[in-house]
């Protein structure tokens, strides 16, 4: 043992001269790094801080970064974090992941604000035995090819491109198992978006990318050549998203690779900037003329996106389609809150335009009871709807389904980090750098996106049976009641009166019981 200890300690000694002499050459690096960058920080003269405390003045940077993850996990509240805080984003989280997503002790939501939604329990609620699957929706009756589906809750726009090869195939994958669509976005139909079967709306965005001809216009044999997929189901066509009305889609050039210019049909490394409107849409006329072109030629059911703020336009549209007939209809229309999210957009626009969710949804469901178009114009509700209490509202509202794309980003494992739009996305999600993909499984995601579906259309049926009813598109406004400025509520049905178009009650939308 002796021996041993002998002839080792040499090489120990050695091994710790070779550190030493690393440390330091490190040191030196490290020092002479400092002294450049006091150099570079004390001669320059755009930055105040960094030219009166050289190198230190760095830091704030480092910290200012560093905080938008430490709010979230340290200092931050259950419910005071933007846009969605901890208790959201918990039961998004437990939904995906399929685990108990029950609470104790009480909740840590305060009531009393303005605008505070509470639905109101029925003294016999629905009975198990008694409660309905949820019913059959038909869009684009007078469609060759109508689509008729039970989904609830659906998957909004993302684009490939804006989010990445793995997560496109993850929700792929997850839709089919859950049984609901999925939108394209405006970035066109990719392999990714095809390969798990799930149901395909196919957007038509203002580039009109995956149907455009060299010139950048609409094109009817790309149009057919999409349609031919069995998968694709409906065309919608974006006018306008609710984080950057009057801005089309950006998406930076460092994330224009080959294959996403390719599918796009536009070069690579190029930031990708869709006009801020269709330049072949400039009045209600074109639009329905736009819609009932695409119907047309791929026989499937054609509807359109908008963020609603100027109004006075529906009245137009709803007049002219009365005009036209019942048939020159849009089959559906999404509407869009300034709530909404996106990869990237001015801040702006993502601050300060649009209506939200919450005054546009009741409003568009009036304008289309007033003209009699109810029942033919299916609604899909869109904007910062991500747990069940913001579905439930939507349905009691006058929504036919709801959309969410943010919601299911969390499924996948968005942690918020805010980085949509730089390409350095930490769970892979909306970033094509390799390395950073390899931790977003699509096998493994998409049981998750699958189990947040499920989860979602579960939950917003155990309030519709609270209330009374056997299934959640049986929900009215007379379900929910919401908080007023002298802190007492009133039901929805008040705030936002009903209104019916003459001798006309929706076959698919029964009244419940109160």
């Amino acid at each position: 043992m002796d021996v041993m200890s002998h002839e080792a300690f040499p090489v120990i000694a050695t091994l710790l001269q070779v550190f030493a002499a690393l440390f330091v050459v490190l040191l030196g690096f490290g020092v002479l790094w400092v002294i450049v960058i006091f150099i570079i920080d004390i001669t320059q003269t755009k930055s105040a801080i960094r030219r009166n405390y050289p190198v230190v003045g760095r830091f704030r940077y480092f910290f200012e970064h560093i905080g938008e993850f430490f709010r979230q996990y340290f200092f931050a509240m259950d419910r005071e974090e933007l846009p969605f805080n901890r208790a959201q984003r918990s039961w998004a989280y437990r939904a995906a992941k399929n685990i108990d997503n029950t609470v104790g002790f009480g909740s840590t939501r305060d009531l009393r604000p303005t605008g505070t939604v509470m639905f109101v329990n029925c003294p016999f609620p629905t009975l198990g035995q008694d409660a309905a699957p949820v019913c059959d929706v038909t869009l684009g009756p007078f469609c060759r090819k109508p689509y008729t589906t039970n989904s609830l809750f659906n998957i909004s726009g993302m684009s490939f491109g804006a989010i990445s090869k793995p997560a496109v195939q993850a929700l792929s994958q997850g839709a089919k198992a859950a049984g609901c669509w999925m939108n394209t976005g405006e970035g066109g139909l990719s392999p990714y978006h095809l390969e798990g079967g799930a149901d395909i709306v196919f957007q038509v965005g203002t580039a009109k990318n995956g149907v455009r001809d060299l010139n950048g216009n609409l094109d009817d044999d790309r149009i057919r050549e999409v349609a031919a997929h069995d998968s694709v189901r409906m065309f919608e066509i974006k006018m306008s998203q609710g984080a950057k009305p009057g801005k089309g889609g950006i998406l930076p050039g460092g994330k224009v690779t080959a294959e996403i210019a390719k599918i796009r049909g536009i070069p690579v490394g190029d930031d990708a900037i869709s006009p801020n409107r269709h330049i072949d849409i400039n009045s209600n006329t074109e639009l329905l003329d736009m819609i009932n072109r695409v119907r047309e030629v791929s026989g499937k059911p054609v509807g359109f996106k908008a963020v609603i703020g100027a109004y006075g336009w529906l009245d137009k549209l709803f007049a002219e389609i009365t005009e036209r007939g019942i048939k020159s209809a849009p089959d559906f229309i999404t509407v869009d809150g300034a709530d909404g999210g996106t990869g990237a957009a001015p801040m702006p626009l993502i601050d300060d335009v649009g209506l939200p969710l919450r005054e546009s949804l009741p409003l568009l469901i009036d304008k289309l009871n007033e003209y009699g178009l109810r029942e033919r114009v299916k609604v899909i509700a869109s904007g910062k709807l991500i747990t069940p209490a913001d579905v439930a509202w939507a349905l009691c509202m006058g929504t036919d389904f709801v959309v969410s794309a943010r919601g299911f980003m969390f499924a996948l494992g968005c942690i918020q980090a805010l980085q949509c739009n730089r390409n350095t996305c930490p769970t892979g999600i909306t970033t094509h750098n390799k390395r950073l993909q390899k931790g977003l499984n699509p096998a493994d995601k998409a049981v998750r996106v699958a189990s947040y579906a499920r989860n979602m259309t579960y939950e917003v049926g155990i309030i519709a049976h609270s209330c009374g009813v056997r299934e959640p598109r049986e929900l009215q406004r007379f379900h929910a009641r919401v908080v007023g400025n002298n802190g007492l509520s009133v039901p929805l049905n008040e705030l936002h009166p009903d209104i019916q178009p003459p001798d006309s009650q929706p076959a698919d939308r029964k009244p419940g019981t109160a």
